[in-house]
């Protein structure tokens, strides 16, 4: 199996780093073929702007969409780009590491999204849900809170988790056609001991040796 792992987390020694690196380790030991982008390191930036392109359609009007089809056409996408949308035509199965920030992504993997997941080279027309470019595909978002569980249940302070990530599990991963895991959470690891997030760690590593096998869930509909 070919992984695609993406990172956006500035520091390494972070929950999140250890998650990363366990998923690189465990999965690279297993067999799969693995990739990486850890945003920070390549100092991804997240702005779109003509800098996306080598092309250019309307030099007097800069709609990105418009950009997009052309250069999905012309062979016209930055090195930048062109890179990582090609890691994700390259995979199997799609991995997101990232700490919940303001009940979304991080805005350099939000970036990323904006500026990858260009119109006509990853969905347009009915080329997306059932029809999706990236049909046959598997996308998993690995995450970390700042609070306990109990703030992202049902009625709890935060609200329903599954309804916070469902932007992004329905509205980018399933719209352009990949089968949604499970997502990995672990809530508030700073506030846990150092055995409990070895633990967790652990149980993330088992999860993943048997990654292959697991079933899509159902993230809902509009």
């Amino acid at each position: 199996m070919k992984v695609f792992i993406v990172l956006a987390h500035p520091e390494h020694q972070s929950f999140n780093g250890a998650m990363f690196r366990t998923a690189v380790d465990v999965l690279g030991a297993a067999g799969h073929e693995i990739k990486t982008s850890d945003l920070y390191a390549l100092r991804f930036d997240p702005v779109s702007s003509r800098t996306n392109f080598l092309t250019v359609k309307d030099p007097d009007y800069y709609k990105q969409q418009t950009e997009e089809l052309y250069a999905s056409e012309s062979y016209g996408f930055a090195d930048e780009i062109e890179r990582e949308i090609q890691n994700i035509e390259w995979c199997d199965l799609m991995i997101w590491q990232f700490p919940l920030w303001w009940f979304g992504l991080p805005g350099i993997l939000k970036g990323w999204v904006d500026r990858v997941f260009a119109m006509g080279r990853t969905y347009g027309g009915d080329r997306i849900y059932a029809n999706g470019v990236f049909r046959g595909k598997r996308a998993m978002l690995s995450l970390t809170t700042g609070g306990p569980a109990a703030a992202y249940e049902k009625g709890g302070f935060n609200g329903d988790l599954t309804a916070i990530l469902r932007p992004i599990q329905r509205g980018i991963l399933q719209f352009t056609g990949f089968d949604v895991l499970a997502p990995q959470i672990v809530y508030g690891p700073v506030r846990l001991s150092r055995p409990a997030r070895t633990q967790l760690l652990e149980a993330y590593a088992a999860r993943l040796q048997a990654v292959t096998s697991e079933q899509p869930i159902d993230v809902g509909s509009y």
